[in-house]
């Protein structure tokens, strides 16, 4: 095999690396990766959620499609949509992560965008025995069906653009756990700031679902609590 050969062949390798990153290439397609790491949805659900026509969305999750990220199943005249693997959840979270860590423009936007709720945070483990203890309500503010998809054992429902006029279903002196779909997910910070506001002890999971799904920890569908 040649010199000239080998260069090629390696640049072709290289090339089909690179087709990954460029579908990753868009704030906008990283969007629709984070609700879809949520649970499988159609692309009207998509566009809505992600604040897109249907034909930019259609647009971006076929380039999500060719690069292997996503897979579909169709249900009459929809398409639903889901992401290929667990695989795909787990660089998603951690192009976040590597971002934050070395691009100085990542912390000022998340801070920008998250805000400062002034709540103490839970890890995995302590929420796990806190729950256990009794000692908190768990509370799942996303979408209703995002909950119904997977969410963690035991939590109340209660998305945050319901919580003002649904705040007595919740307990008075129970601490609460917040949480939503990730670590950079603004509803656990907006339904904190509410439940404070309102004399409530809340508190938030450092992270959120897709985190909780990627340390394979209990996750239960289905029925709302």
């Amino acid at each position: 095999m040649t010199g000239n050969t080998t260069a090629g062949t390696k640049a072709q390798l290289y090339d089909a690396f690179a087709a990954s990153g460029k579908a990753l290439a868009s704030g906008k397609r990283l969007e629709l990766l984070d609700l879809l790491a949520q649970g499988e949805r159609t692309v009207d659900a998509l566009a809505k959620a992600a604040g897109l026509n249907l034909t930019t969305a259609s647009a971006h999750l076929q380039t999500l499609k060719q690069a292997g990220f996503v897979a579909t199943r169709r249900e009459g005249v929809r398409i639903h949509y889901r992401l290929a693997g667990d695989d795909v959840a787990q660089l998603f979270a951690l192009l976040r992560k590597v971002a934050e860590a070395h691009q100085a423009a990542v912390p000022a936007a998340r801070d920008a965008y998250l805000g400062d709720d002034g709540a103490a945070e839970v890890t995995h483990e302590e929420l796990r025995v806190r729950v256990a203890a009794g000692a908190v309500v768990v509370l799942d503010v996303r979408p209703v069906e995002e909950y119904q998809a997977g969410h963690i054992p035991g939590a109340v429902s209660i998305p945050v653009e319901e919580l003002a006029d649904r705040i007595d279903e919740l307990p008075e002196e129970t601490e609460i756990v917040v949480y939503c779909r990730g670590e950079y997910c603004v509803l656990a910070y907006d339904a904190v700031r509410l439940l404070t506001d309102r004399g409530r002890r809340a508190i938030r999971l450092n992270d959120g679902m897709l985190e909780w799904r990627l340390a394979d920890l209990p996750v239960d569908a289905g029925d709302l609590a």
